[in-house]
C-alpha cells in the first residue's frame, strides 16, 4: 500500500480559502503529499481583507499537535500565523523536538495589510521560532519587520538574508516579489536562497495579474511538501517557485477583491 508523505501545517484558518490552512492543504494535496493541520488561529476573511481573527488557546495547539505526531508522524512541517507570544512559544517548543524539516513562514501582514503578528511577539519569532527552521520563508515587509533591514534593490537582498540566517534558520529564503513591484514593474520576480555560504538565485516570470492572495502560504507549504518527499532544500526551493509561479498566471477573481492563486493548476480539467 503507497502511503503518501506526510506533512504538518501549523497555521491559521482563512474562512475565504485562498491562504492559511486551505491553502497549505491544497498545495498539499496538489503536490502528492498527506496534509495534516494544527489550527492556531480563527479569521473572518474575504477577498476584501480580514474582518477578525481569533487565537486558540495553546493548550488547544498543542494536543493538536501531539496527536498527529505521535500516532500518524510528520516528514514535513510549515508554520504560518502565530500571532501572540505564547503560540510563537508554544509552537518553537514543540518543533525543537522534533526530527523532521520544518519551513518557518513568519507571517506579519495579510495580504492586504492587515496585521497578523502582534509586536510584541516579535522577540520570539526571533529568538525561539526561527532557529527551530530549516527554511525561513520572509517577504521583503517581513524582513523589514524581524531585522531591520529594508530592502530596495536586488543587491540589498543579500544583507537581508544573513540578517534573517544570524537569528538560527538553517536556510533563508528571501522572497523578492515586493521588490519588482515597487520599482514600478520588471519582466521577473526574483528570490534568493542561501544558507550563508551557498546562493541560489530564483527567477521566474512576473504575471500581470493581482489575483495573488495567498502566495506566501502557497510557498512555503510547497516548499514543505518537497521537502517530504526527500527533495534537498535547493531542489525543493526551485519545484516551490515553479508550482506557485504557475498558480498566480492561473489566479482568479473572487469577491470584490484580491482572488486567489489557483492551487490547482496542474490538476487537469479547469472548466
Amino acid at each position: 500500500m503507497h502511503i503518501p508523505p506526510r506533512v504538518l501545517t501549523v497555521a491559521g484558518s482563512d474562512s475565504g480559502g485562498g491562504a492559511g490552512i486551505q491553502a497549505d492543504l491544497k498545495t498539499m494535496l496538489a503536490l502528492g503529499t498527506h496534509g495534516m493541520s494544527v489550527l492556531t488561529a480563527v479569521t473572518a476573511q474575504n477577498s476584501l481583507g480580514v474582518q477578525g481573527a481569533w487565537d486558540l488557546p495553546a493548550e488547544a495547539v498543542r494536543a493538536q499537535f501531539r496527536s498527529v505526531v505521535d500516532d500518524i508522524g510528520v516528514q514535513a512541517v510549515k508554520t504560518g500565523m502565530l500571532s501572540s507570544v505564547e503560540l510563537v512559544e508554544t509552537v518553537a517548543e514543540l518543533l525543537a523536538g522534533l526530527d523532521a524539516p520544518v519551513v518557518v513562514d513568519p507571517v506579519g501582514v495579510s495580504k492586504h495589510g492587515d496585521a497578523l503578528l502582534a509586536a510584541s511577539a516579535l522577540d520570539a519569532v526571533r529568538t525561539k521560532l526561527l532557529p527551530t527552521a530549516t527554511v525561513a520563508t520572509p517577504n521583503l515587509d517581513e524582513v523589514a519587520q524581524l531585522t531591520g533591514v529594508r530592502v530596495r534593490e536586488e543587491a540589498d537582498m543579500r544583507r537581508a538574508a544573513a540578517a534573517v540566517l544570524d537569528f538560527g534558520p538553517r536556510w533563508a529564503l528571501i522572497k523578492g516579489g515586493h521588490l519588482t513591484a515597487a520599482d514600478g514593474g520588471g519582466v521577473s520576480a526574483v528570490d534568493l536562497l542561501t544558507d550563508g555560504t551557498e546562493e541560489h538565485w530564483l527567477r521566474a516570470p512576473r504575471h500581470d495579474n493581482r489575483h495573488t492572495h495567498g502566495t506566501g502560504c502557497t510557498l512555503a507549504s510547497a516548499l514543505a511538501a518537497r521537502l517530504a518527499k526527500g527533495d534537498s532544500v535547493p531542489q525543493a526551493a526551485a519545484a516551490a517557485k515553479d508550482y506557485v509561479t504557475g498558480a498566480i498566471a492561473a489566479g482568479f477573481r473572487l469577491g470584490g477583491g484580491i482572488g486567489p492563486v489557483d492551487h490547482g493548476w496542474r490538476l487537469g480539467d479547469r472548466r
